[in-house]
């Protein structure tokens, strides 16, 4: 069976058999055996290849790692962990958005501690005006989610309410182009904050406010799977969201 997946990363970056030998030292019949019979190279030169072509090694060679090279590289992916939010110095998260180039996503039910900074907003508008997506995941404060989460952490109605206040505060935001914010009703077992390959997690405890709860900065390596994992489970509530009504 061909590799069609390495076949496509080809033709789209526009690279010949002979380029992709040339750049990994290989010959060219090698590369053209990967191609048309799903010959697998060595890990060193298939995470060359996937590196040249900007895709991961898994992508190109989904069945090529070991139980352990996938343990191994998904634990590289953990760059810190806070026994808490509030542990997380503030230019971490300034670093985390303002090197965003793709995109930035950010899952929470309120996430008032973001809304409330002035100097985030103006940056998240400042990445959109440069072409930076951003994607705003906000808890419907309609949803039983949403009320039972404030239940959870004993604040009882106070969470809708930080919603609502949230919605208010990012109005300015939500007028810029290229901002979407859209309302879901999940029940999240972490909020998610992420821009491009960086990716941080804010675990969520029974009984304990997410700013008191641990925190992982998490960054994504060819072969790991923890940023891929949390970054579907963004995609999937993205897909399940409603719109945020311009006039709410």
């Amino acid at each position: 069976m061909p590799n069609e997946r390495l076949r496509a990363a080809l033709l789209q970056k526009r690279v010949t058999i002979a380029a992709l030998a040339e750049e990994v030292g290989v010959d060219p019949k090698t590369v053209e055996r990967w191609v048309t019979k799903d010959r697998e190279p060595y890990r060193r030169t298939r995470l060359a290849v996937a590196s040249f072509l900007g895709v991961d090694e898994t992508y190109l060679w989904p069945n090529a790692l070991s139980t352990e090279q996938v343990a191994s590289a998904s634990t590289s992916e953990i760059v810190t962990i806070y026994p808490h939010r509030w542990a997380v110095p503030r230019d971490t998260w300034g670093r985390l958005f303002t090197e965003a180039q793709t995109e930035i996503g950010i899952l929470v039910y309120s996430g008032l501690f973001l809304a409330e900074d002035g100097g985030v907003q103006r940056l998240l508008a400042d990445k959109a005006r440069t072409g930076v997506r951003i994607r705003i995941l906000l808890g419907d404060p309609e949803a039983s989610q949403v009320a039972e989460r404030g239940a959870d952490e004993g604040i009882g109605e106070a969470m809708p309410a930080k919603v609502r206040s949230v919605i208010s505060l990012y109005k300015p935001l939500r007028a810029v182009e290229g901002v979407e914010f859209r309302l879901h009703s999940t029940v999240l077992y972490n909020s998610i904050y992420f821009a491009d390959d960086e990716l941080f997690v804010n675990t969520h405890v029974y009984g304990v406010p997410a700013n008191n709860a641990p925190f992982w900065h998490l960054r994504r390596i060819p072969g790991g799977e923890i940023v891929s994992t949390y970054r579907e489970s963004f995609e999937r509530v993205w897909e399940g969201a409603k719109p945020l009504a311009p006039e709410a």
